[in-house]
């Protein structure tokens, strides 16, 4: 059962600071780093550098500055792109940490999960805070920001508290943004070409007919008005007593015959 409880609470910190790396790296340093120093957690000998009051203050001046560049429209989604390149890698590192003195394989495949998981939950914000940019007003910004904040730290809480609680939501969440990130995709691609073609970096393609007749309707509409001008002569000459009216019927026939090839 100990280690049952163990195993449980091993995958729990290695997937919630995963996850939670990818919305707020810097938050999720600061529960690990002082929740350790100050006894509240027990942290994995490979984490324990976390407790250093030197990367507890620098931890604590980057949450400083991201939380405000997190809530002005716009530099939220340029401060996202950026940390592209910190929180994945960061969140690999971490998870890597949580398995503690494992095999290399088990360290490798664990750096790999985690990596994948701070990719996805980073995709998911930053996809849904470029999308919410589009809005003119701050308030629904602002909102998501805090939103975010809260759900690290509420996330944090409960995968070192309860991780039974915390995967069940974690699993709810994977399914969440596999549903969520196809569409995402589909409305950040359609909104970026709006934005190309109003500023001029994409050309509207124009538009080319589908049936092939439409291209042909001039030539069509003078081959009727020939075969219209060839049945009026014939019944003239029909009238006249020219032609007889077996010969008028063979030689209609032959035109309409000729329109329809």
């Amino acid at each position: 059962m100990e280690n049952y409880e163990a195993l449980l609470a091993t995958i729990a910190l290695m997937m919630g600071a995963s996850w939670a790396s990818g919305i707020n790296l810097y938050a999720v340093l600061l529960v690990l780093g002082w929740g350790g120093s100050s006894g509240h957690i027990d942290l994995p000998a490979e984490l324990s550098i976390l407790e250093d009051p030197l990367v507890i203050a620098a931890a604590g001046v980057m949450y400083f500055i991201e939380f405000f560049m997190d809530k002005i429209p716009g530099m939220d989604s340029v401060w996202d792109s950026i940390q592209t390149f910190v929180r994945i890698p960061a969140g690999a590192m971490l998870a890597v940490g949580a398995v503690g003195d494992v095999t290399p394989a088990l360290e490798i495949a664990a750096g790999i999960l985690g990596g994948g998981v701070a990719a996805t939950s980073h995709a998911t914000k930053t996809g849904t805070r470029l999308l919410i940019n589009t809005s003119p007003e701050p308030f629904t910004n602002w909102s998501a920001s805090i939103a975010g904040d809260l759900f690290v730290f509420s996330g944090m809480w409960a995968a070192l508290k309860h991780p039974e609680i915390f995967l069940i939501m974690f699993i709810f969440f994977l399914g969440f943004s596999i549903w969520l990130l196809p569409k995402l995709w589909l409305l950040i691609n359609a909104l970026l070409s709006k934005i190309g073609k109003f500023i001029g970096l994409i050309k509207a393609q124009p538009v080319i007919p589908n049936d092939e007749s439409d291209s042909r309707i001039p030539g069509a509409e003078l081959q009727k008005h020939d075969q219209i001008k060839a049945l009026e002569r014939l019944e003239q000459l029909r009238d006249k007593g020219i032609l007889t009216e077996q010969e008028f019927e063979l030689q209609k026939n032959s035109i309409l015959k000729e329109n329809i090839h």
